[in-house]
């Protein structure tokens, strides 16, 4: 829960693709302790196309323990995307399994959406995640807060890395607009799979 400055240190920023059909970019940030000492090597790799109206982001996160790290059981953890939701706007979440709104809390699925309603549209502006099948804990346990918070949440479970050990996640966003449809949700999900 430190997200000050002094608790990370950029270490490089860097374009890796930026023209074509597909943008890239990494980040690399070093995660540090109380003391300032290097505990755990971040390194994000993003890309994100533009197929068929929506926009697909696809994620690979990469820590490399600098030390030996425990990752204890918390509240929160791990990728989270917050809406500009307000109390009384119309919005849902829905998983794979078809559970809905908080249902939807702690629960396992391969992927959930988030539709919320903004302004200019009839229709619910969509963004959903999906889970990898080499990622630890697959499928995912998704925290879903009251505010239509969404995230793949990896801090249910105690779990430990060790010195030079590193841990990898892979997660596809997509935002797109319309209905949902449960069914080619999974389908594309399927082909996400396939790619990696």
């Amino acid at each position: 829960m430190h997200w000050q400055g002094d608790y990370y240190r950029r270490v490089s920023a860097n374009v890796i693709q930026r023209k074509g059909q597909q943008v890239k970019w990494q980040t690399v940030y070093d995660l540090l302790d109380e003391k300032g000492n290097v505990v755990m090597t971040e390194i994000q790799n993003w890309s994100m196309q533009q197929p068929g109206g929506k926009y697909v982001l696809d994620l690979e996160w990469k820590g490399e323990a600098k030390t030996d790290i425990v990752f204890g059981k918390t509240y929160v953890g791990g990728l989270f995307i917050r809406m500009p939701w307000h109390a009384g706007s119309r919005a849902e979440m829905v998983n794979a399994a078809g559970q809905r709104n908080q249902e939807a809390e702690g629960q396992h699925a391969i992927w959930t959406d988030l539709g919320i309603q903004v302004d200019g549209r009839d229709d619910l502006a969509h963004v959903v995640i999906f889970d990898h099948p080499d990622n630890r804990g697959f499928p995912a346990q998704w925290r879903v807060d009251t505010q239509f918070g969404l995230g793949t949440d990896k801090s249910w479970t105690e779990w430990r890395l060790d010195k030079g050990k590193t841990d990898a996640v892979r997660y596809r966003l997509i935002a797109y607009t319309g209905d949902l449809d449960p069914p080619d949700l999974t389908r594309q999900w399927k082909e996400f799979v396939k790619e990696f």
